[in-house]
């Protein structure tokens, strides 16, 4: 297997094109995109025929302050946030490898940066190297440049096209020149994209929150395979493929996404509401007393679980705002203390209940195990836990961090084992059927089933 360095990111993106205050606006739609990645941030800005960038290791609010953003002046702007996957534990983040990255040509200039995973990623870079390519990081954003660079076909547009063409797996691409902003989703669907207005510019971002927060409508969503163009003539919509189907990412439903976005028409915390009430179907608790969440992102499936069984949903376990998500810190040590550091329980809530609680998944099971922990020392009779994914078996190669199949504890493990290990009373993961019937868009559910749903090419199931 090659290096999965070069190949996973899932991350944030922002672009506006038309509005006197586009650098601003990109900090704020980056801002409400900050869940998506927490490493770095970038924001390249067009002002005439100018490309500026400014970015940095970090959250939003580090990298840019109000003295950055006073110099950055322009009339369109594209920006990321980032969350780099797979880096060697401990280590520190490449600063050429935050995004956008910029290009500067003999005529003209390029940013561009993406959201995903190119399953092809080692094979493109290894053939553009031999062509003479020489790369500057290990981000798939600077494949995608290369291959464009070299494709010399009439116009810009059919040399993106083409060269959307000659790569494959899971990604949005957003890209900015001179005098156009460029979007592409890939031919599944699998990482969103949105397109918004603002008056008369358009914006395009990973999730509607990012419209939300700075006033912009909601037009659609990119289709799969399709090539956006904006340019001050308007918004320019055609396909780079005819192999097209839509297999969004089932985890943007269940863990990623914002629960305010709307991904292809559902909403996510309605999405997570309906898994809660599939739950209460498929897996009862009888003689329970209260239902609780793994907050945050096990909160709205609790509320569905509660109202379906006739049960009340307090407030069990209190998460520190300040604590990031533990699943995907790098070692196992610092989860269990980022876990630690990350929830305490209500006394007054749990004590001497009969529990329900709620959580979105289990990936390694190091927090469950934790939470579990945590509420029979509060005091807790009981805890029956109900989980709103399906058993994680697989590997994601489409920028989920879930990148061995030796770290998913399902893989190897019973559900019954599974409970006997986080010290549950009783243990239920949503069924596919279930999750499909309370999402109700096509997902991508390889991550369960291992059915990917595109050719893998340079990697394979561990």
């Amino acid at each position: 297997m090659f290096d999965e360095d070069v190949i996973k990111h899932h991350c944030g993106l922002f672009g506006i094109w038309g509005h006197d205050e586009a650098a601003r606006l990109a900090y704020y739609g980056l801002h409400s995109l900050q869940h998506r990645g927490q490493d770095g941030a970038g924001i390249v800005v067009k002002a005439g025929e100018t490309l500026t960038r400014h970015k940095g290791p970090g959250l939003l609010t580090e990298v840019f302050t109000g003295e950055t953003m006073s110099h950055m002046h322009g009339t369109s702007a594209i920006g990321h946030v980032l969350y780099s996957v797979g880096g060697k534990s401990g280590s520190k983040i490449d600063i050429s490898g935050i995004q956008p990255l910029l290009f500067h040509f003999e005529k003209s200039s390029l940013a561009i940066c993406h959201n995903g995973a190119l399953v092809n990623a080692p094979s493109l870079r290894h053939k553009l190297e031999e062509y003479g390519s020489i790369f500057q990081t290990t981000c798939n954003s600077e494949i995608l440049a290369h291959i464009i660079k070299r494709t010399r076909l009439i116009s810009f547009k059919d040399s993106i096209k083409r060269a959307l063409s000659q790569v494959a797996g899971g990604f949005a691409f957003l890209m900015m020149t001179q005098s156009q902003m460029i979007a592409a989703r890939d031919p599944r669907g699998l990482r969103p994209l949105v397109i918004g207005k603002l008056s008369d510019s358009y914006v395009i971002a990973s999730e509607t929150c990012a419209l939300d927060t700075v006033g912009a409508s909601y037009i659609r969503d990119v289709a799969p395979g399709e090539l956006v163009i904006i340019n001050d003539d308007g918004l320019h919509c055609e396909f780079f493929t005819d192999n097209r189907a839509l297999n969004i990412c089932g985890m943007e439903y269940i863990y990623i996404a914002r629960p305010d976005s709307n991904i292809e028409g559902v909403n996510v915390h309605i999405s997570r509401k309906n898994a809660g009430r599939v739950l209460a179907k498929e897996s009862p608790a009888p003689g329970a007393d209260v239902v609780i969440a793994s907050p945050d992102t096990g909160i709205s499936a609790a509320i569905g679980y509660a109202e379906a069984a006739g049960l009340p949903y307090e407030i069990g376990l209190i998460r520190s705002r300040y604590v990031g998500r533990t699943f995907i810190a790098p070692r196992q040590n610092l989860r269990e203390q980022g876990v630690k550091m990350k929830l305490s329980a209500v006394r007054s809530i749990v004590e001497g209940k009969s529990v329900v609680l709620l959580e979105d998944s289990i990936v390694r099971g190091t927090t469950g195990k934790h939470i579990v922990k945590l509420l029979k020392e509060t005091g807790a009779k009981e805890i029956h836990m109900k989980v709103a994914s399906p058993q994680f078996r697989f590997p994601c190669f489409y920028g989920i961090d879930l990148p061995s199949s030796k770290d998913l504890i399902a893989n190897k493990h019973s559900v019954t084992e599974i409970a006997e290990m986080i010290g549950l009373d009783s243990l239920a993961f949503i069924s596919e059927s279930g999750l499909a019937k309370a999402v109700g868009a096509p997902l991508c559910t390889a991550c369960f089933n291992g059915n990917y749903p595109t050719d893998l090419h340079d990697f394979k199931e561990d």
